[in-house]
Formats: structure tokens, C-alpha cells, sequence
């Protein structure tokens, strides 16, 4: 009899542990890891020399000795070497005059170079991808950029493809996000996501400061990475995806007009980024830490920081900042401009150690947009920063005006080898980023505006 109802017990309870059985296997599925990620370096004729950048500003004819004084500055303090990379059609001449086929010129290159090696460094054919994801801002085609990756690749006919335009600086976490989602709905699945820019048909050649700016700090790079929610390959995996938030504060006026492809009122086309950008970037920094801080930080340091707001409101005071460092042992940051970098820094207390990786690859690499969080993780990776069960935050900035940022958690120790940085890696961190264009041009600003003429046929000296 006790045998009986026992094995009746039993059986009431088959359903529970059914149900729990299914939610816990569901959990297991959706998991987002990162297999591996390719970042892309253009050929060594492609890279920016100090004398080759001036051969462009003095090739711009809308430009004069007030514009070239103005540049001079910016990219003095931009935070930018000269190993930096540019699209072919610079190198042509014929940036006042950039072709549809530049820009896909341009994708075509870092597509069969990226992607390519990704997927023979992992062994995933190209008929196991199951989801695509491409990111570029700044060119839409038809057929669209995923379509040439599908055609190029021979990927299968039922493979879900998102080709995302217009989405700026932080893209690449949208795109993650797409795939996020994907993965807690269908288990067992591969994705691939795409990120660049392309700066052919975006260069811009007037004198309008606010877009000209552009050109001091976009450059040519771009990333390739292969996620998977297969619970088979986490032994294979780099990063487990733990939290990802997204802000965005496109209805503010303000916020939409400070960062906006436009024309001048010569109707030249390029990129406008305003005065009020940082403004902007700082309220949807903070609204977006708002919402991630409760998400990857102890409570221990949330408490803390709740009592010592309390304290501040009843007796005064300075601002208490919270501690992130309580819940992150690194920080992947957008390098959008030493500024943006600086910025960060000092709204989240961070050292000079911790903001390394962001100065290092602004400095080798520029402002790939989308694709900067890569170089910058890629070069923490080849400095063996990134132990097993470290965690990484990562905050990006976009036009809209968006800001997103994510945790990740290090499944196994990163040695960086066959990455972004192997050929470069050993002369950095450097303590002198100072580039030498001020060594070259600064007689510029002894010259005088009514006299100064620079002849159509001067060269630049070596």
C-alpha cells in the first residue's frame, strides 16, 4: 500500500518536474555567447601619414587659413596617430567626387577579409549560420549589404537576415540585441553580426567646421563575430552575454539634431555633429546607467550608494558617485573622440589603467564607429587583461541620440593571439600620444589670414 501511494506521489508530481525541467532547458538555450570576433586592418597603403593628411585638407578647395588653423587644432588634440586607415577613393583623389561603387568597393574589402577568416578560425560552414545581422551606417544598397554576404558565402535560403542602416556609433550592440532575442526564442542556433562604416560617401569636402570634424576622427575598420545559444559550444566560447540595455532619446530635439547627416548650405553632403553633443551624450549616458546599475552591480554598493544620496539630501554636500568597479573588472568604451574617452572616465571615477584600452585603439586604429568596442576589447585580449570569470562593460554611443551598453562575463583566458593588435601590440600602451602634426604644420598659425596663399601646384614637403 505505501509502495502505492508512493508511486502515486510520484506521479502527481511528474507534470511539476516536467515544467521545471522545460524552463530550466529552455534558460540553458538562451544563452548568447561570442565564439570568436574578427576586427579588420586595411592594407598598410591605406594608413593616414601626417604629410599624406595635409595633402587631402589642401586638396579641398573650400578650405583657407582660418579652416587649416581650426583643423590643425582638432587633430592635434583628437587623440589620433598616424597609423590610422582610410578608403580607397582618398587615396584616388577623388573624395570631392566618391562613387556608389567606392562604398561598396570599400564593404567588399573588409567583407572577404573578415569574414572569410572568421569562419575558418571557428570551423562553422557557412550553411550552419541560421541568423545574419549587418550594421553600416552610412550606405543602404539594393540588394541590400547582408544580401552580398549571403550571395558571396552561399548561405541557406532560410537563414533570417537583418540589414540595419542609419543606426550610427552604437550599432553593434543593436545588433546583438536582434540576436539576443532570436536566441530566446529558437534553440541551437548560429548568428553572425557585421559591423562597420563607410566613410566613402560620407567623406566631406566643404568648409563647414560642425561636419568637417568628421574627417578628423572616422576611420576605415570594421568587425566580424560568430554567436551561438548551442549549450554544446560554450566550452568553445570567449563571452557569455549577461545584461544589455539600450537608451535612446531620439523625441528630445535636441538630442536627434546633435549628431545628423545633413547638408551644407553649399549642398554639400556630410556629417554634422554639434555643439550640444555632449550635452546630449551625457543625459543618455546617465539614463542608461540608471537602468543598467541595478542589473550588474552587488547590492552591497547599491545600498551604499542609496544611503549616501539619502545623506547628501538631508545634509549637503557633494554627489555621491557609484562604484562600478564593485560589479566590473573592465571597461570597453566607445572611442568616439579623447573627449567622449575623458568624459566617461570622469563621470564613473575611472583610472588612467582602466580607460588604456579606449586611448590606445583611438590612437592606433580612430574612431571605426560600431566597430571600435571590438578593437578596444580585442586590445585587452592581447594584453591578457581578460581572465576567465572576468566581467566587461561596455557602453557605445549613437546618433538618434542613443547610448547602449551590455555586460559580459570571460569564459576563458584571452591570449589576443591571431588578433587586430598581434604586429602592434608590443609597442603599447604609449605614455607620448602626441602625433606630429603640430611638428609639421604649426607654422601655420604664424601666418596671416589677409596674406596667406597657398599656390595650386605646392607640394608638402617630406
Amino acid at each position: 500500500m505505501d509502495l502505492f501511494l508512493i508511486f502515486l506521489y510520484f506521479v502527481a508530481l511528474i507534470p511539476l518536474i516536467y515544467t521545471i525541467w522545460n524552463i530550466l532547458d529552455q534558460r540553458r538555450h538562451q544563452n548568447c555567447y561570442i565564439l570568436d570576433y574578427e576586427c579588420y586592418k586595411a592594407a598598410d597603403e591605406r594608413k593616414l601619414s601626417t604629410k599624406f593628411s595635409g595633402e587631402i585638407i589642401r586638396r579641398n578647395k573650400h578650405l583657407g587659413i582660418a579652416d587649416y588653423k581650426f583643423l590643425l587644432k582638432a587633430i592635434v588634440s583628437s587623440g589620433i596617430g598616424e597609423e590610422t586607415y582610410a578608403p580607397k577613393m582618398v587615396f584616388d583623389g577623388r573624395e570631392a567626387s566618391p562613387s556608389l561603387s567606392d562604398g561598396v568597393l570599400e564593404m567588399d574589402e573588409f567583407f572577404s577579409d573578415s569574414v572569410g577568416k572568421l569562419l575558418a578560425r571557428t570551423g562553422i560552414h557557412p550553411s550552419e549560420i541560421d541568423v545574419l545581422v549587418v550594421n553600416v551606417s552610412m550606405l543602404a544598397t539594393c540588394p541590400s549589404l547582408s544580401a552580398r554576404i549571403i550571395n558571396n558565402y552561399k548561405m541557406k535560403e532560410d537563414i533570417k537576415v537583418y540589414n540595419l542602416s542609419g543606426m550610427g556609433c552604437s550599432a553593434s550592440l543593436i545588433s546583438v540585441n536582434i540576436v539576443q532575442n532570436i536566441f530566446k526564442n529558437l534553440r541551437n542556433r548560429n548568428a553572425v553580426v557585421v559591423t562597420s562604416e563607410s566613410l566613402s560617401l560620407g567623406w566631406y569636402n566643404g568648409n563647414d567646421r560642425s561636419m568637417i570634424l568628421a574627417n578628423c576622427l572616422f576611420r576605415t575598420g570594421g568587425c566580424v563575430m560568430v554567436l551561438t545559444n548551442k549549450p554544446a559550444l560554450k566550452s568553445r566560447a570567449m563571452l557569455e552575454l549577461k545584461q544589455l540595455v539600450r537608451t535612446h532619446h531620439g523625441s528630445r530635439d535636441e538630442s536627434y539634431g546633435c549628431c545628423i547627416q545633413k547638408e551644407d548650405e553649399n549642398g554639400l553632403a556630410g556629417f554634422h555633429l554639434g555643439k550640444n553633443l555632449p550635452k546630449s551624450a551625457t543625459r543618455a549616458f546617465a539614463d542608461n546607467l540608471k537602468q543598467i546599475a541595478p542589473k550588474i552591480l552587488p547590492a552591497t554598493e547599491l545600498l551604499r550608494f542609496a544611503a549616501a544620496l539619502l545623506f547628501r539630501k538631508l545634509s549637503g554636500g557633494a554627489r555621491p558617485v557609484i562604484n562600478f568597479k564593485k560589479g566590473v573588472e573592465h571597461f570597453c568604451l566607445h572611442t568616439g573622440g579623447k573627449a567622449v574617452i575623458d568624459g566617461i572616465a570622469e563621470n564613473l571615477g575611472l583610472s588612467e589603467d582602466d580607460v588604456e584600452p579606449a586611448r590606445m585603439t583611438l590612437h592606433r586604429f580612430g574612431n571605426t564607429s560600431a566597430s571600435s568596442l571590438w578593437y578596444v576589447l580585442a586590445y585587452m585580449a592581447a594584453k591578457g587583461r581578460l581572465k576567465k570569470g572576468d566581467r566587461v562593460f561596455m557602453i557605445s554611443f549613437g546618433a538618434g541620440f542613443k547610448c547602449n551598453s551590455c555586460l559580459w562575463k570571460v569564459l576563458r583566458d584571452l591570449d589576443g593571439r591571431n588578433n587586430v593588435w598581434e604586429d602592434s601590440i608590443h609597442t603599447y600602451p604609449r605614455t607620448n600620444l602626441n602625433n606630429p602634426f603640430l611638428e609639421k604644420y604649426g607654422w601655420i598659425h604664424n601666418e596671416d589670414s589677409g596674406q596667406f596663399h597657398l599656390p595650386d601646384d605646392y607640394e608638402i614637403p617630406d
